[in-house]
């Protein structure tokens, strides 16, 4: 908590309300602007100091524990397929979005095009750079929210601007695992970073004309935009910030300009994914059902998280910062409002207070820190409440990441302010010179005043000590390690990913695809992959951890059919990086294969890969000889013969068809019609009932009686 503005001096002694008040004698010697200036450095130098190091931390920890996950190479698949020319898709002649997060999609792309490098180093990095400068663009933004300039600190003390809110986050381990793995987690602390640094400028620029204040706003409003495109539930996040720049004071003509470039390119992109991929979400959305509830589950996730590192100490902590800096900033403005009213000649007002200059008055307000801080914390609340419900992830921490990140923002750091003049706090006189006759002249301060210092003091020794409490947690979990992680996934089905891999594979730092084949299956994939890949097959994982069984197809294909070789597997990561852009990859769960993503979620399946299509399906729906002793044992022939029937279903056909027929401005046209019914499109995973969703024969039995 800082001491209050408002006071002004002359030689020495500061008069509030007509009653004298002592001033540090050590101060008044020297010009007024030099003791700003050491404020300044004082608490830019602190801020530096803190951001160095939290950075280093955060940076040392992630390259540790350096690794790319399974599912962070699934959009290296698409990547390779992008420079191969088959277009933004995971498999060669089927349009499907495997990937969440379109921009970094993108984003790897380019600096894949452009470095020429390998394509799990350049996720390595880019996801190590975006993490890693993600802390001390945060910490600058919040640094900016409590001075005009960087340590630049409102009120009348000395200054520390201490890491708080980034101890917190990079303390956690998952943190560090997700800084790198692949995935955009990356990004999109990046991205929240950077349009924080932007929204406290245009907080504290206030309404402001002129091109440059122009161009700002419309940077802000692009930064936002992108949401959707960085994660589609971030478009809550860049939505409330929208709002709360298209209601501030603004003339219509910039808000037609925020409107327009906050949504050219998200809209542009959501008409060529209706077009291209005839969804309004990417594939996965659909497949882990982003809209349902397993609140449950989401609980179960979160106290997966917060329970083995105590992460309530540093999050009651948290609030109780904020509450200090709330209470502290009242303080102030009702000081710096009290001084002001003393000043004035009281007027008599004859303007009539109208619902106009309500609104404008309301619309002003908008634009304030306390507007900012406000919709950062209640986006951020509001992206957990969404995870908790949709019930997480089977990633250790993963999606709450981002969330704790968002709503940390405004508490990145923390000032710490010790009041000037501490020599009156507790009443004692102090003597300063008399600008006439040079004599010593005994001062007193007023008791409110003095009440001012002390609670300005209080407020000091409450703020260091959450941040020594803060510190003391963060050194003794930035270590921590889950007991038995990698080891036993457990009945909730959330793991610390990077450990089990790293368990289960003897790496420490496991990085491409090849690094994989030690995951057991993977060296007997492609040795089956090269066996059958003239003559093609469904390649479907059997018991044993070093075998696959293989359906075969027909010697003599049906009309249209394409002979190739399908992989049916979970890990759809190392897979499909293990084998060649003319083998077909898809997956049970429905990731890259929308027949399964568009089935029902099962109640009681494992977070994250509960949805499980029978590979019978596959076998119907490759063309692969369906009788036994060619069909592969554990296999059922009805049931494949079942799904031969199911797959005539017409809005299935017509799906199968917007990804797989023949592109063309006919097909666009269709696509973006139908892109509203096929979002909310399931079929039964059981054939027999989905033959009777569709109203079609069952077929008779394979071998009746």
């Amino acid at each position: 908590m800082q001491s209050i503005d408002g006071l002004q001096s002359t030689d020495g002694v500061r008069s509030e309300g007509g009653t004298d008040t002592v001033v540090d004698p050590r101060t008044t010697d020297r010009p007024q602007s030099s003791v700003g200036l050491g404020r300044r450095r004082l608490a830019a130098v602190s801020f530096l100091i803190g951001a160095v190091a939290v950075t280093t931390f955060f940076a040392i920890g992630a390259w540790q524990r350096r690794w790319i996950a399974d599912d962070g190479l699934i959009v290296l698949r698409t990547l390779r397929n992008l420079f191969a020319g088959n277009g933004p898709v995971f498999n060669a002649g089927e349009r499907v979005e495997a990937n969440t997060s379109t921009a970094w999609t993108y984003l790897l792309w380019f600096w894949a095009w452009i470095t020429d490098g390998q394509l799990e180093y350049v996720a390595l990095w880019v996801a190590l750079v975006c993490s890693v400068a993600a802390i001390p663009i945060a910490m600058y933004g919040s640094a900016r929210l409590y001075g005009k300039r960087l340590g630049g600190i409102t009120g009348d003390g000395w200054t520390l601007l201490l890491p708080f809110g980034a101890i917190i986050y990079v303390a956690i381990p998952p943190a560090r695992d997700f800084a790198t793995s692949g995935l955009e987690n990356g990004l999109c602390i990046f991205w929240a970073a950077v349009l924080w640094c932007q929204l406290v400028a245009w907080a504290r620029r206030g309404p402001h004309t002129g091109p440059r204040a122009a161009a700002a706003t419309l940077a802000l409003a692009f930064t936002a935009g992108l949401a959707p495109l960085i994660r589609p539930e971030l478009a809550v996040f860049g939505g409330l910030v929208l709002v709360l720049v298209f209601f501030a004071p603004l003339g219509w003509k910039m808000r037609l300009g925020v409107v327009l470039v906050a949504g050219a390119l998200p809209v542009g992109y959501q008409i060529f994914r209706m077009g291209y991929y005839a969804l309004l979400v990417p594939n996965p959305a659909v497949a882990k059902d982003a809209s349902g509830a397993k609140w449950e589950q989401g609980f179960s996730y979160l106290t997966n998280l917060f329970g083995p590192y105590v992460l309530v100490l540093p999050v009651v902590m948290a609030v109780v910062a904020g509450v200090i800096l709330v209470v502290g900033a009242r303080l102030r403005a009702d000081a710096k409002r009290n001084a002001d009213a003393a000043d004035e000649t009281p007027t008599v007002s004859l303007e009539a207070v109208t619902w106009r200059s309500r609104l404008a008055a309301l619309s002003a307000r908008l634009q304030s820190s306390t507007a900012v801080v406000s919709v950062v914390v209640v986006a951020g609340l509001i992206l957990v409440v969404y995870w908790i419900r949709q019930g997480g992830d089977f990633m250790h921490g993963r999606v709450l990441l981002v969330p704790l990140f968002v709503t940390l923002l405004p508490l990145m750091v923390v000032p710490l302010t010790v009041p000037a003049h501490l020599g009156a706090v507790f009443g004692r006189r102090a003597s300063q010179k008399s600008v006439i006759d040079d004599d010593p002249e005994p001062v007193t301060v007023s008791a409110a005043e003095r009440r001012r210092i002390r609670a300005g003091l209080a407020g000091a020794v409450a703020m260091a000590g959450l941040w020594v409490t803060v510190l003391i947690w963060g050194i003794s979990t930035y270590a921590n390690v889950l007991p038995n992680a990698g080891i036993d996934i457990g009945r909730s089905g959330i793991v610390d990913e990077r450990r089990f891999y790293v368990t289960n594979m003897g790496n420490e730092n496991p990085v491409t695809a090849e690094d994989y084949l030690a995951y057991p299956r993977m060296s007997a994939m492609v040795e089956k992959i090269d066996k059958y890949h003239e003559d093609g097959g469904v390649i479907l994982p059997s018991f044993n951890y070093d075998e696959w069984y293989v359906a075969q197809l027909p010697a003599v294909m049906p009309q249209g059919a394409k002979r190739q070789v399908t992989v049916y597997f979970l890990n759809l990561g190392m897979t499909s990086m293990n084998a060649p852009l003319d083998v077909r990859v898809i997956d049970q769960m429905g990731l890259a294969y929308p027949l399964a993503a568009h089935t029902e979620r099962l109640e009681d399946g494992r977070i994250g890969h509960d949805k499980i299509l029978p590979s019978e399906w596959v076998v119907a729906e490759a063309g692969a000889y369906p009788r036994k002793p060619v069909l592969p044992g554990y296999l059922d022939e009805d049931l494949v013969r079942q799904a031969q029937v199911a797959l005539q279903c017409p809005e299935t056909k017509d799906r199968f068809a917007s990804f797989e027929a023949p592109w063309s401005f006919s097909r666009f046209k269709h696509n973006l019609k139908q892109a509203f019914t096929f979002n909310s499109y399931r079929i039964q995973r059981e054939p027999e009932y989905e033959i009777a969703r569709c109203g079609l024969e069952m077929p008779p039995p394979v071998n009746p009686g």
